[in-house]
């Protein structure tokens, strides 16, 4: 089995490695993380946020079927 290592700033709410592309993520972008633990994931997603020293908003949402987590960058 080929299991690939989490970066610092990859996201892991569900215990199942999501990479963000956070350098690609320009102030007014958004990322949807589907998830069920979302409430690890915001956490996870806040900690993000602030070693790039930038502020989020979040929303647990349903999308396209699948619930998770909205994360936009706000600064």
């Amino acid at each position: 089995m080929n299991q690939k290592v989490l970066k610092i700033d990859d996201l892991n709410p569900d215990g199942v490695g999501i990479s963000v592309n956070w350098d690609a993520m320009d102030v007014g972008y958004s990322v949807f993380v589907p998830c069920v633990n979302t409430e690890k994931a915001k956490e996870q997603a806040k900690n993000v946020a602030k070693m790039k020293y930038w502020e989020i908003e979040t929303r647990v949402l349903e999308e396209e079927g699948k619930l998770g987590l909205r994360i936009w960058r706000t600064t």
